[in-house]
């Protein structure tokens, strides 16, 4: 107990010392948007100038498809070519090559810094031999020669050749500045540092606001679980905020209530057993007090008086014990095949001095004889503690009556009483060990209370369904099913 209670004690510091919701959130999200921060730096600030010049690229290939579409009509073969010259800022020239010869055919010039209308023909004709080498297309970037620190390309050229059937062949050459993107770049960084400052103040504020809403109700929860683990079962829990918090605070009060009603339930079971212990000891102590103090009184009916309070007092323990292992699962059945009517038969032969001393009357309608595999002692004792039950519950006529019945493939064992009956709102719990529907404690006139708890510990053992059925004022029927072998069945499924 007290290595529990250290163990408690220093997972509760241990969990006082990790990092509060607060944090854990703040450090989830500044991750988030260091990883988004990381990807527009990438995106937009390193990879830039290639997204720039793979979009000219594109161009080109674009106000190519144009012009070799239109190569049929001159005249709009020259409008097309001009008007993609003004849109993508370049300058475009197009050949017909015949007989080795180029003949210009269209022509654009709208770029001021156009390098492809101020080169020589032997340049040009170089450009057109580098496209023809590299399967019709050569790209080719120039750098400015004012730039002293290794260059940087402004200049693209594009030349394109193609075959057309029936046509011929056609050059197509376009010269496109690259505008130089550093202001832009420098631009883009100093946004960024005041991006990457307003969104981590941003997951601040959004970690604080998110850590109080999830946070709160479970502070007040927690205050309430300390109150409930010192007995309080008054404790109530509140959620709020969102769904989860108020299922759990649901959770929470149910269990709290379960709890409250276990913890009366048990006050109320050791008070009833320690009557039941009580009486049987007070007894014997009277008794024996009486035999040792006065002459001629010990007599054979004063012993036997010690006796019988001493069996009851064995029983009680005997029941408490056999409780303690069904619950636990330390007694498991052991199955074999037995005649269950000859079982109950023979459990009523407990009971004839009582029928006999008490007037008490006892009824078994059987019919004809039905074996079962299970543990023979076990149901011995279902079948004791249900007749117990009965017998402590009938009516004034003290009618007991005991029925066996065949079902389908399950024999049922009935065992009906003509007592006050039981209320439906109580039937679920009579089972319990702790439950007493009568809350007036009385002393069994057989058995010692304990019995329902055993049968349900048994028959679940087993796999058995049971049940009660109930009438105020008219009695109760508690009963159980057990699988029935008819005709020797069992032996041959055995071989």
């Amino acid at each position: 107990m007290k290595k529990d209670a250290s163990r408690r004690e220093q997972q509760y510091n241990a969990g006082r010392m990790m990092p509060g919701v607060s944090w854990r959130l703040f450090g989830t999200l500044t991750c988030f948007v260091l990883l988004i921060l990381i990807v527009i730096w990438v995106f937009q600030i390193v990879l830039l100038n290639s997204f720039y010049e793979s979009s000219k690229l594109d161009e080109f290939s674009t106000t190519n498809d144009l012009i070799f579409g239109e190569l049929s009509s001159p005249e709009d073969l020259k409008m097309v070519v001009y008007m993609r010259s003004v849109e993508t800022d370049s300058c475009i020239r197009v050949f017909r090559i015949v007989d080795g010869v180029a003949e210009e055919i269209a022509g654009s010039d709208v770029s001021l810094g156009c390098f492809l209308h101020h080169i020589s023909g032997d340049a040009l004709y170089r450009l057109y031999e580098q496209a023809e080498k590299g399967d019709g297309v050569y790209i080719r970037k120039i750098t400015s020669p004012s730039d002293g620190e290794g260059g940087t390309t402004r200049n693209t050229m594009h030349v394109e050749v193609r075959e057309l059937e029936g046509k011929g062949k056609f050059v197509v050459m376009q010269d496109s500045e690259l505008h130089p993107l550093n202001a832009t770049v420098t631009t883009l960084e100093r946004q960024f540092g005041w991006i990457m400052c307003i969104l981590i103040m941003g997951a601040l504020v959004v970690a604080l606001v998110l850590s109080r809403q999830i946070c709160t109700p479970m502070e007040r929860m927690s205050r309430s679980a300390r109150r409930l683990a010192k007995g309080n079962y008054g404790a109530l829990f509140e959620g709020g905020g969102y769904r989860e918090a108020e299922e759990l605070a649901a959770a929470l009060n149910y269990a709290a209530s379960e709890l409250q009603k276990s913890d009366a339930l048990q006050k109320e079971l050791v008070a009833n057993i320690s009557h039941d212990l009580r009486t049987p000891l007070t007894m014997i102590k009277g008794y024996s007090e009486v035999m040792r103090d006065i002459p001629g009184e010990n007599t054979p009916e004063n012993v036997q008086v010690i006796i019988d309070e001493t069996e009851r007092l064995s029983e009680l323990v005997n029941d408490m014990l056999d409780l303690s292992k069904i619950r636990s699962g330390a007694r498991k059945p052991s199955l074999e095949v037995f005649d269950l009517t000859e079982t109950v038969r023979a459990v009523l032969t407990r009971y004839e001095k009582l029928t006999e001393k008490m007037n008490y009357s006892i009824t078994f309608n059987s019919g004809s004889a039905v074996s079962v595999n299970a543990d023979r002692t076990m149901i011995l004792q279902v079948v004791y503690n249900l007749v117990n039950n009965a017998l402590n519950y009938t009516g004034e006529d003290k009618r007991v009556t005991i029925t066996q019945s065949i079902e389908g493939r399950k024999v049922r064992i009935s065992v009906s009483d003509t007592g006050v009956g039981i209320d439906a709102a109580d039937i679920p719990y009579i089972w319990d060990r702790y439950y007493k529907v009568d809350k007036v404690h009385k002393r069994a006139v057989v058995g010692t209370g304990l019995g329902l708890s055993i049968v349900k510990g048994i028959l679940e053992s087993h796999g058995a369904s049971y049940g009660v059925e109930s009438k105020i004022g008219e009695g109760s029927t508690f009963y159980f099913e057990l699988d029935a072998i008819i005709d020797g069945e069992f032996e041959e499924e055995e071989k």
